[in-house]
């Protein structure tokens, strides 16, 4: 077992995620301008205070979900894995951020579709 204490692999684990966040954050805001971009002119609708609100409750959810990582990341670190771990947790980001990403086109695009559809009849 690892002598890896539960403070340390904490320790760890916030310095490793939070210097990613902001690339994270980023990705996923250029994405969902990027839609809204394709979407114009019928996106302009979103530019309203309840738009505005929208945006930031899935700009919390998308960032709890990121949180999410500190589960297997510390549980990980605690175990016997915790070298393989270190070495490999970057993919647990990529695939998150990948993940991540799609999510966000996918919500968006149903939202511009949708205004599409509803500005053609």
């Amino acid at each position: 077992m690892t002598n890896t204490t539960f403070r340390e692999a904490l320790s760890n684990a916030l310095a490793y995620w939070e210097k990613r966040r902001l690339l994270y954050n980023g990705v996923l805001l250029i994405i969902a301008v990027v839609v809204f971009l394709i979407g114009l002119p019928e996106t302009n609708s979103l530019l309203s205070f309840s738009g505005l609100i929208v945006f930031l409750m899935l700009a919390v959810i998308a960032n709890l979900l990121y949180s999410a990582a500190y589960v297997p990341d510390i549980a990980l670190q605690l175990s016997d894995y915790r070298e393989r771990w270190l070495r490999w947790r970057k993919w647990l980001f990529w695939f998150g951020l990948i993940f991540a990403g799609l999510l966000t086109f996918w919500v968006m695009g149903i939202e511009v579709i949708s205004l599409w559809l509803s500005s053609a009849s």
